[in-house]
């Protein structure tokens, strides 16, 4: 029986804008206010996993969620029909509009924390949506996060699930994004890295620009439910000086894929202490630590190019595939580092690039686009099949795309209650490609 390691891409919402929410994210910060092409950011992430899947690493589709959110607008006190919620919140309230209409779900690393049936005590898959308590209008993703996830994995035998940690601060969590595991196989057990960037103690340094987002509390948390050994568990702080530089989430500046940890420099405080508990930790398996030094490219250069917010996938021949955004490319610091990466005679023995322009204004690239679910073909065949991109499905959604989406949209359309009926009746087809059940709230008349 194989194991292998499938990604789950959040396939992009209608609503796809920008509204400049993530503080802390300098990319999103830098596009607040421009229009934005959902048409566009949706072909160009199904066109990465199309590439992928014809490479043959698994791939599959996390459908998005309704936006706007009625629902959340009704919990803050606006009634009447759902267009009068949106017309009554756009005169009094407009800055919630970008909160509720926005398509951040379309970042799955964020979706949850997976571990897998070789690290968790049952034996089973676990996951645990994460609250992503630190943004509103990423907070209000969760409830239809575990539904999607429930449908895709239905909980039994091979998968279990967990309700989201509690919404409050103590407990912020922000799923697969700090989230990395290492292993010799797949198949075998491996490491869970957790990395948080502040912790009740209040113990180490923290940052004085940008807020850190995961805690401690909720990294073991997470470890408890998922039933993970201890002895293969490591919780590193985050650097400060790197969430200050823009890394909110380790995937801006961290990825790893079985032994191998690629990472900048700035990424860990006390670096040191984690490369040795995670090479403590695989026993017998060699940790292979790939690390960018400071003096070779930047902490801006890293955040300007998302160079480690990139999928690290390992081929058929043992070697491993890097998936960068193109701006790696157009970075001439970047594109040399990767050019002697790949001369270097070690693991990552290909680099290839994708144009995510309409993520990346956002400030979401390759890694943010995914959720990791390692699988063995037993599990592999309990998952909903219609979620798996295929030949047939490819262009299935891509069709889908060009009907129900816009290809230019701003703030101001956002009060439009024609656009929200767009975007259920396009969520409403999409249940029905996909065999995902009922996993929206709405109900069209």
């Amino acid at each position: 029986m194989s194991t292998f390691e499938a990604n789950f891409d959040g396939l992009v919402g209608p609503t796809h804008n920008y509204g400049g929410l993530s503080r802390g994210n300098v990319a999103s910060l830098a596009h607040d206010g421009a229009a934005s092409n959902p048409k566009q950011a949706a072909l160009q992430g199904l066109a990465k996993m199309k590439a992928l899947a014809e490479r043959g690493f698994r791939q599959g589709v996390l459908p998005p969620q309704e936006r706007p959110d009625i629902a959340a607008l009704r919990r803050l006190g606006f009634s009447g029909a759902d267009s009068d919620v949106l017309r009554a919140a756009a005169r009094s309230t407009p800055q919630l509009l970008p909160q509720v209409g926005s398509a951040s779900c379309m970042w799955a690393a964020n979706a949850a924390t997976v571990s897998p049936s070789a690290d968790t005590r049952d034996g089973r898959v676990h996951f645990t949506p994460a609250n992503l308590n630190s943004k509103f209008h990423r907070s209000i993703e969760h409830p239809t996060t575990a539904r999607i996830l429930q449908a895709i994995f239905p909980a039994g035998r091979h998968f279990a699930h967990h309700t989201a940690l509690p919404d409050c601060a103590l407990f912020g969590d922000e799923g697969g994004a700090n989230h990395t595991r290492l292993c010799a196989e797949y198949d075998a057990a491996g490491v869970e890295l957790f990395v948080y960037g502040r912790a009740m103690s209040g113990n180490g340094p923290a940052p004085h620009r940008f807020p850190a987002r995961q805690t401690r509390e909720a990294s073991e948390a997470v470890a408890r439910l998922h039933g993970l050994a201890s002895g293969r568990t490591v919780f590193a702080l985050q650097n400060p000086t790197a969430i200050d530089a823009g890394v909110f989430h380790n995937d801006v500046i961290a990825v790893g894929n079985r032994n191998v940890l690629f990472f900048h420099a700035q990424a860990f405080h006390d670096k040191a202490d984690v490369l040795a508990a995670c090479a403590r930790a695989l026993c017998d398996t060699p940790l292979v630590a790939i690390e960018v030094p400071e003096a070779t490219l930047s902490l801006q250069d890293a955040v300007a190019s998302y160079l480690f917010n990139s999928q690290l996938l390992s081929r058929a021949d043992g070697k491993m595939l890097l998936v960068v955004p193109e701006e790696c490319r157009r970075n001439a610091k970047v594109a040399s580092y990767l050019d002697g990466l790949l001369l270097s005679g070690g693991p990552i023995a290909e680099v290839l690039a994708f144009d995510l322009k309409q993520s990346m204004q956002n400030g979401g690239g390759p890694a943010c686009l995914r959720l990791r679910v390692v699988l063995n073909d037993l599990e592999a065949a309990a998952v909903t099949p219609g979620v798996w991109l295929s030949e047939t499905l490819y262009p299935r959604l891509t069709a889908w795309v060009e009907r129900h989406y816009r290809d230019r949209l701003t703030e101001a359309d956002l009060a439009d209650p024609q656009l929200l009926l767009e975007s259920r009746t396009a969520l409403d087809e999409l249940t029905r490609i996909l065999g995902v059940g009922a996993v929206y709230p709405f109900q069209l008349a």
